[in-house]
This record gives C-alpha cells, structure tokens and sequence, in this order.
C-alpha cells in the first residue's frame, strides 16, 4: 500500500522568506506572530480561546524546530514537545507571486516563473473598456465597487445598493484576481458562477490568474453574510504537475475543498466539496477510508486564509489552528503501512501585519507516516520538492522541478 495525503494550511506561514523584502512583507510571520500575540494575552477572547498558543500534535511533527530554521527563534509561549516524529523543515517560494495558485502548483512541481498581471491600486481597479465588454456580454446595468478592497467591507459598503441595482459588486486585492460579489436570491447563484464565466474568458489579455465568484446572503447590511458556495475559476497552470503525471499513471487524485478549482480541473479526478476547515477534515477523512493504493488526497484548508487571515483576526486564527491540531489524531489513525502524509502551506497572510493581503514567507513542511524517521531536511529552495517527494513516494516519474527529501 502506497498512498500519500497532501494538505495545505492555507496561508500558514512560518516567516523567513529571502526575498519577502521584494514584497513589502520583511517581517511578517504568521505563526511566529500569532504565538507572540497569544504568549502576551493579547489573542484572548472570551468564549474562543485563552493563553499560549498550543498545538501538541503539531510541534511533536517537529512544527517549533521548523520555525526557528524558517525565522531564526522560536515560537513565544509554545511548549516543546518531548520528542519530534517524521520529516520536518521548511520550503521557500521561488514563484513570483504570493498568491493561491502560484503556491499550490509550486507545491504540485510546477513553479509559476512568469509575472502575473494586476489591477492598478489608485483610481479604477478596471479599465474602461473592460467593465464596458463585461456588461455588454452579461447584460448588465453596470458594475459597483471597481476597486481594491476586503470581500467583507466591500460587501458591506455595496449590498444594499446592489440588491436594489442588480449590479454585482467588483474588486480586486493585491493578488492577481478579479473577484464578484453578488446575493445568491436577489442576483442569483448560477447568474454569478455564470457572469464568472464570462469574466474568465475576457480576462485572458490582462494575464489575471484568477476569477472568484464571491456569494452572499442577509437583506441588510447587518445581516450580509458569504456563503459556502465560493467559486475559483483559474487559468491553467502552464505544464503539467503532479495531479497530471499522476492521473497519466491511472491514479486517483481526490481533490478536497478548492483544490479543483485552483488547478482549473486538470488532473483532478474526484471533486469533494466542503465548507470550513471541520467539515473539510471530515470530508478528507472520508476520503482516506475510500483512497486505494496509488492514490493522492489534496486538500485545502481555507479558513486559516479566508476568515482569519486577510480578516486579521489573530484570536480567530490561533482558535482555528488549535481545532485543527486536536484533529490530527483521526488522520493517524486512519494510516496504513506504505501510507505518507504532508502538511504545508501555500503563502503567509500574517494576521498582525498591515494591509489584508498575503505575506511572503516561508513555508513549513511536515511529513510522516509508519516506517518514516525522523529527521530533519532543512530549508528547500523550492515548494517543488514537496511535489517530487509525493511523486517518488507514489511510484511516478520525477518532474523537472525540485527535489525528493525522501
């Protein structure tokens, strides 16, 4: 039996990154941060959590010893574990990009080396004759928004209009991504997954990586709240990765969560939705019951991004860690011989740092499964080796990107 479980932590860096400078994010560390912030009482909140940051299954996975080589010290308050168990270390992003797609598909083998293109940050976020072919192909009234912000303050400063205009609310962030916002009764879900679409296709010349439907429900502003029904529509990535060697090989890549969506569907096989990191873990351990030898489950964990992260919420982000920690147990006890699991991330979003973006950081890296020692394998120049080492695991040609630890 040979199976392996790759899952990402969505934006769960450990700092350290060398060319985080290039990106305005010399500093920032989303774990390192988060620690300090909780060690000092100053991530407590009644009802959620109190104290230091405590992740046992993850420091015994060797997660403390990972960010001292990542960021140069420890985690402020966390406990040492008595002893570490698997591979431990950290990956740097050699993609030029801090965003979803440019660091699951290094993640997969396949670093992104072309410059993605992005919306201005002052005045109009779209050109003209953009917004005029969107509402022209779509037939729409117009656009609201047209601008660089948070989904959450964008949503709540346009809704009431956009429920009265039915013009959906358009924005972008620092990313390169043209996201949507629209009521799923007053607007309709299939009329946003379809205006999407149609963004998607105009996109192309801009070079925008990704087109992200962004439902909402609630009457008032009071009440508007998103829902689970996200969609990502990303362009493809430009060679094949991992989930394509390993679906050329007749393997089953299970994508959990937005995994099919960021690889625009190419090399998935199996698409299982989720929504929140608890049932994303249920669903994923589901998947592990029903994955035969060969197979790979992928997923993606976006709550520690999507509602803590570019929300800046340290208290809710150090909660979610802690949930996800104390369910690690399950995944070990779902294990066969011949089984490898991988925790990771894709980019930072440092919850202390300023702005609402992703932080470029370093990544940590943690692997393990019965018959693996335990190790250090230092700091990889590359997420591609995460990759290489699934791919060796499982059997499957090396790719021409990175490096197996194994």
């Amino acid at each position: 039996m040979a199976r392996a479980f790759l899952f990402v932590l969505d934006s769960f860096g450990v700092g350290g990154a060398p060319d985080a400078a290039t990106y305005g994010d010399e500093g920032s560390d989303t774990l390192g941060h988060i620690a300090e912030f909780c060690a000092a009482g100053a991530a407590d909140r009644d009802g959620l959590r109190q104290g230091p940051l405590v992740l046992p299954n993850m420091s015994g996975l060797g997660l403390l010893e990972i960010a001292k080589a990542a960021s140069g010290s420890y985690p402020a308050g966390m406990q040492q574990p008595e002893k570490v168990y698997g591979l431990y270390g950290c990956a740097s992003e050699v993609s030029r990009g801090k965003d979803t797609p440019s660091g699951h598909w290094e993640i997969a083998g396949t670093p992104v080396m072309f410059d993605w293109g992005y919306f201005p940050t002052e005045g109009d976020a779209f050109p003209a004759e953009l917004v005029k072919a969107i509402c022209e192909a779509a037939d729409l009234p117009g656009i609201l928004g047209n601008c660089h912000a948070s989904g959450t303050d964008v949503i709540a400063s346009f809704g009431e209009e956009h429920i009265r205009s039915g013009k959906p609310i358009c924005y972008t962030s620092s990313d390169s991504v043209f996201q949507i916002a629209a009521h799923e009764r007053h607007f309709g879900l299939d009329r946003l997954i379809a205006l999407c679409q149609i963004v998607r296709t105009l996109l192309d010349p801009y070079n925008i990586g990704r087109v992200i439907a962004r439902p909402f429900v609630g009457e008032t502003v009071a009440t508007f709240e998103r829902t689970g029904n996200r969609r990502d529509f990303s362009v493809l990535p430009p060679e094949p990765t991992l989930l394509d060697r390993l679906v050329k090989a007749k393997r089953t890549v299970h994508a959990v969560g937005k995994i099919g969506d960021i690889f625009a569907h190419q090399g998935v096989s199996r698409v299982i939705k989720a929504n929140g990191n608890m049932a994303l873990m249920d669903a994923t351990l589901q998947a592990m019951d029903e994955a035969e030898d060969g197979d790979l489950v992928f997923t993606n964990f976006v709550d520690f991004d999507m509602l803590y992260g570019h929300r800046r919420d340290v208290p809710g982000y150090a909660a979610a860690l802690e949930a996800f920690d104390a369910r690690l147990p399950e995944v070990h006890k779902k294990l066969k011989a011949g089984d490898f699991v991988v925790l990771t991330a894709d980019h930072g979003c440092d919850p202390t740092w300023r702005g609402t973006d992703h932080t470029r950081e370093r990544v940590p890296v943690m692997a393990y499964g019965p018959g693996i020692r335990s190790r250090s394998i230092g700091i990889r120049q590359t997420y591609a080796d995460i990759g290489e080492t699934v791919a060796r695991h499982l059997g499957i040609a090396a790719g021409p990107h990175g490096r197996s630890f194994l």
